[in-house]
């Protein structure tokens, strides 16, 4: 597979009033660390983050929960991204805050509730990891998952250089070490992802400081393309909140979901239109 290559541009859209926040609504305080977001028949699918029950929330396009899914022989360590394919749901157990997990994983749940298919584990490490010391600069966080053919591609979070490092791993159970095949330089903390296969449209969403929140959009989006890719990075106007989820309409429209913050008493789902 061909590598894919550092980005050397980015296009910083600072204008607030460029962007637009089209619909807000209120979550309930069951999820008010939701950190992943997806669309399965119409609902709205998320969860918590760490340390929340091992379930998924499945939601209206209003942002009220319309049904609850316990996930079986699941935990949440520390959960933060979903995606999904055509017959699966895959859970991203992979949030490292500290550097010392040897224990990331990714949930691979049937979309179909009354399957009587088990959970199923994929478990991986990065190779490139030497030490598991505590270091809240670490490099091997990470919370951003997508499916891309017949892969998952993990997006880390990189405090200490604001880049994101690719990695492969396959869609079967097992137990890997997962590939890494680049990096982009999108000069901020990788937060969310979300991929769209028809428009090749890559979203995700990232900080630089915590206070203010981003999404960053990269057309053509590809394992095979041994180019540098354009990045727009467009601030999300809002006040402090912290975006995890993202989920693409269309190239300028999209869903995201923001945790209880002080700027606001409860969790949000939001329409953005760039």
């Amino acid at each position: 597979m061909k590598k894919l290559l550092i980005l050397t541009i980015i296009f910083f859209l600072q204008e607030i009033n460029s962007q637009k926040v089209e619909k807000d609504y209120p979550l309930s305080n069951i999820i008010e660390e939701t950190s992943g977001l997806e669309l399965i028949d119409n609902e709205f699918i998320t969860h918590n983050d760490s340390g929340g029950k091992a379930s998924l929330y499945y939601l209206s396009k209003k942002g009220k929960i319309l049904k609850t899914r316990e996930i079986e022989s699941a935990t949440n360590t520390d959960w933060e991204d979903l995606t999904r394919d055509e017959n699966y749901i895959y859970i991203s157990d992979a949030g490292n805050n500290f550097n010392n997990r040897k224990d990331l994983k990714i949930y691979k749940v049937p979309i179909d509730n009354n399957s009587n298919e088990k959970t199923q584990i994929i478990s991986y490490n990065y190779p490139e990891q030497d030490s598991f010391r505590i270091n809240r600069n670490t490099i091997y966080d990470a919370e951003g998952l997508i499916s891309i053919g017949d892969k998952l591609l993990i997006f880390t979070k990189n405090r200490a250089n604001k880049i994101t490092e690719l990695y492969l791993v396959p869609k079967e159970a097992g137990n890997y070490n997962a590939k890494k095949i680049g990096v982009l330089n999108v000069n901020s903390i990788i937060t969310g992802s979300d991929y769209n296969k028809e428009l090749k449209l890559l979203a995700l969403t990232s900080t630089i400081n915590f206070i203010e929140y981003y999404i960053i959009t990269i057309r053509d989006f590809n394992l095979n393309k041994e180019n540098n890719y354009e990045i727009n990075m467009f601030k999300i106007p809002i006040e402090k909140t912290q975006v995890e989820a993202i989920k693409i309409i269309d190239y300028t429209n999209f869903w995201i979901t923001s945790e209880d913050e002080s700027s606001s008493d409860y969790a949000r789902l939001m329409k953005v239109s760039l």
